[in-house]
């Protein structure tokens, strides 16, 4: 295959991988703003109330359990969250993967690219799971309002505070470099993979750094509003700059002073 016909092959599945993730990410924003819209009922008193975000306008008595199609529901609201935010900072690290494997093996390598990028929605998947669970939790406990909006300023400045510590760690650090090296972290683990299940394990730990690196910004939407599209972007971009900008690491740690200051000054406000 000679050099030209190989750039134009590369150019094409660079076009097919960015298409995708776009298309991707715009369907995710497209049903969180459904949900958003939906769940604000035209600004109706909810009172001894909680909304479902199935964009069906579905409410439950405040006080009655979750039903297992609740839960859910939320849980495909914090799959489709995390696609939203999270795939725009994880292209470059597809299409980094899909110029080693055209380089390493000089065929398509879109299908190990969808697998690669399986397994590392997968780690969010997790993550989500575990977020349902614990919406479900701080609800009972009556920290989340019906719209699912933090019911506590301590809860909130303690998250902020949290996620402010958190931005300060050696922890952030190394999982962080992870993320801003796409071509550092798929060489040091392995290189291309050449199978379906390598590929998905590739991209399971890649996400697992991410998981590493965000978690405690996306815990933060339990104190800013599980569904406030205005914090769920503000995150969004935030994570696309500590990942893509060469002093990512000083965007995090400035939004970790913020967050921490912040989340004093919540801590001392009246409930």
């Amino acid at each position: 295959m000679n050099t030209s016909a190989l750039e134009a092959i590369l150019r094409r599945d660079r076009i097919i991988i960015i298409a995708s993730l776009v298309v991707l990410t715009l369907l995710a924003w497209l049903y969180l703003v459904w949900l958003a819209d939906d769940m604000a009922m035209g600004g109706m008193d909810m009172t001894g109330y909680r909304m479902i975000p199935a964009g069906q306008a579905l409410m439950m008595p405040a006080s009655s359990p979750w039903q297992p199609i609740e839960f859910a529901y939320v849980f495909v609201m914090w799959i489709v969250m995390m696609v939203g935010m999270m795939t725009p900072s994880v292209t470059p690290m597809l299409l980094v993967y899909a110029r080693v494997g055209r380089q390493t093996t000089e065929t398509r390598p879109l299908a190990s690219v969808a697998w690669f990028a399986a397994g590392y929605f997968l780690a969010w998947i997790t993550f989500s799971l575990m977020a349902t669970s614990l919406q479900w939790a701080l609800e009972r406990a009556g920290l989340l309002t019906p719209v699912m909006a933090g019911a506590s300023n301590i809860l909130g400045g303690a998250l902020l505070i949290l996620a402010g510590l958190y931005q300060w760690t050696s922890l952030k650090d190394v999982c962080l470099w992870q993320c801003q090296a796409p071509l550092g972290f798929i060489l040091s683990h392995g290189g291309f993979q050449r199978t379906t299940a390598s590929s998905i394990m590739l991209g399971f730990r890649n996400g697992v750094y991410c998981l590493g690196c965000c978690w405690a910004l996306m815990v933060l939407l339990f104190a800013l509003g599980v569904m406030n599209l205005f914090w769920i972007a503000a995150l969004a971009v935030l994570v696309l700059l500590e990942k893509l900008m060469p002093s990512g690491r000083v965007f995090a740690r400035m939004a970790g002073v913020a967050f921490f200051i912040a989340g004093v000054w919540m801590v001392f406000q009246p409930t």
